[in-house]
């Protein structure tokens, strides 16, 4: 079947459920024959929120190692991460594919050329299933867009915003750095290149009430092909 086709009939099996939600785990059975496993990956990167181009010290709920603090550690080329990564799981899961996470910092950040290879080395690896990339929508423009357009003609490409809430006042409080129209301008850019778009909310932000709440995930779910819900937890080392 078509891509379209494929998640018609996959949508049409999710609503014909008693199940409240479409979770990831049956996404992946469905789409792919089988659960897959993300292995979260470390590509060198930092953000614009650390580093004075956007501000500095990062979004307040962001640790000293950019929220990356399960990705394998930098120590060698993109491959040999993966590898040392399927081995620390291989007695938690049987999948046999993975996911490719770049989890830490923001990872459409970096010249072109250094996101090109380091995004080809994880597509092209035989077990990598999906590439799946976490950034800012700050930090996406043409060419990085081109790129990830491009990859995901090979491979399935996810792409996983920060969004947390779409209320302006919590954003600074929490040093988030952008406004949500920056937000909404990106996804719909992802959208129109046929990328799918996961994003990050977080329940339970200070001053934040339950209509607060549903405002943003309301406001998410008409545009974006997932979710991720997280409640706030205080990290060590975080402003």
């Amino acid at each position: 079947m078509s891509g379209w086709a494929t998640k018609s009939w996959i949508m049409s099996r999710w609503f014909n459920s008693s199940v409240r939600y479409y979770s990831l785990n049956q996404y992946c059975r469905d789409t792919f024959g089988e659960k897959l496993y993300k292995l979260a990956l470390d590509g060198g990167m930092s953000c614009p929120n650390r580093d004075g181009t956007v501000s500095t010290g990062g979004c307040t709920f962001c640790d000293a190692g950019g929220s990356g603090y399960f990705a394998a550690k930098r120590t060698g080329r993109i491959v040999e991460q993966i590898e040392k990564a399927k081995k620390r799981v291989v007695a938690k899961t049987t999948a046999r594919r993975y996911i490719a996470y770049f989890q830490s910092y923001t990872n459409t950040y970096a010249p072109l050329s250094y996101l090109t290879e380091t995004f080809y080395a994880a597509i092209t690896h035989p077990d990598i299933a999906v590439l799946s990339v976490a950034t800012r929508p700050d930090c996406l423009d043409e060419a990085v867009l081109d790129l990830l357009e491009e990859l995901n003609a090979i491979k399935p490409v996810w792409i996983e915003l920060g969004l947390q809430t779409i209320h302006e006042e919590t954003a600074r409080a929490i040093n988030r750095g952008y406004p949500l129209e920056i937000f909404d301008k990106a996804v719909k850019a992802l959208r129109r290149r046929g990328l799918v778009t996961v994003v990050h909310v977080i329940l339970g932000l200070p001053g934040e009430d339950r209509a607060m709440m549903l405002e943003t995930v309301r406001h998410v779910a008409g545009g974006v092909d997932g979710i991720k819900l997280q409640l706030l937890h205080v990290l060590k080392g975080t402003v």
